[in-house]
């Protein structure tokens, strides 16, 4: 079971937004984007995510924020990821990788507030 995202079956994307740090706009942009990045709409219209689609939103992140890629080239590692068969495991790699992250500057926020 994921640690971070909650475990229910539909996320919105206020949700997503709270556990990527990305702003709406970023979600709906990278939608028109890429192509994998597809979340179903409710009954109201409303996007909702599934956790493999919060997971590829962290890829997604790491590759753009942390590798530098451009929107095009993002584009092209993820196909290449898909066509090698590598795709789920490389976005449940960028989801560890980015709840470490997040657990270290909560870890480093903390040790700055007992020492303070």
């Amino acid at each position: 079971m994921d640690q971070r995202i909650a475990p229910k079956e539909y996320y919105s994307i206020g949700e997503v937004c709270s556990l990527t740090g990305l702003k709406p706009h970023v979600l709906r942009y990278w939608e028109t984007q890429f192509s994998a990045l597809r979340p179903t709409k409710n009954r109201a219209g409303n996007r909702v995510y599934r956790r493999k689609e919060i997971k590829l939103v962290h890829l997604l992140q790491h590759l753009l924020y942390n590798e530098k890629y451009t929107i095009a080239g993002a584009r092209h590692k993820l196909d290449q990821l898909r066509k090698e068969g590598k795709l789920t495991r490389a976005s449940r790699v960028a989801w560890e990788a980015e709840t470490f992250r997040q657990l270290r500057r909560e870890a480093d926020a903390l040790v700055e507030l007992l020492d303070t």
